[in-house]
């Protein structure tokens, strides 16, 4: 997966649905740089401008939750995010974000104690997850080495093309 991942965090609170990742009216179209223009615009009409490549959300619990939409996850990577962190995910959106790539991670007690702009390592292999500005480290269980895999190469498409490449 390319070893430890650092970036800032913006943090959001319980219950962000799918409505709100990614409003509806932009749902007919799966391209995740312009989805990613458009996440979490509901919420913060900045959050586009705001965000820089590289940065991790971090929020509460039940993260996810409402429709299965998959353009959820691919809106968060289009904006550049590189990992969400979360007291507990939807698992329709669990299950989405690893089938697009999209990096995330179980874990309580990182989100109490993380403020917007706290400079955050997360290290996959792992699963440490470290506020770096407060000198806390957080355990969370790391994927196996197949999902690792499966997100590393972009999600379940780009990984079963590449199973099937290699069979042929």
């Amino acid at each position: 997966m390319g070893g430890k991942i650092r970036g800032h965090a913006i943090t959001l609170g319980d219950h962000i649905n799918t409505d709100v990742i990614i409003p509806a009216r932009y749902c007919t179209c799966f391209d995740p740089e312009y989805l990613g223009q458009h996440c979490m615009e509901d919420l913060d009409s900045n959050f586009f401008r705001k965000r820089k490549p590289g940065d991790l959300l971090v929020a509460g619990d039940n993260f996810g939750c409402g429709s299965s939409r998959e353009s959820a996850p691919l809106a968060i990577k289009g904006a550049g995010i590189s990992c969400v962190i979360a007291k507990s995910f939807a698992r329709i959106f669990y299950r989405n974000a690893i089938n697009t790539g999209l990096l995330i991670f179980e874990c309580e007690g990182l989100a109490e104690m993380t403020r917007d702009g706290d400079l955050l390592e997360v290290d996959p292999e792992t699963g440490l997850l470290s506020n770096l500005k407060r000198s806390k480290s957080f355990a969370s269980a790391p994927f196996p080495d197949l999902v690792r895999e499966i997100i590393a190469l972009g999600g379940m498409v780009p990984f079963v093309r590449r199973r099937l490449g290699k069979k042929r």
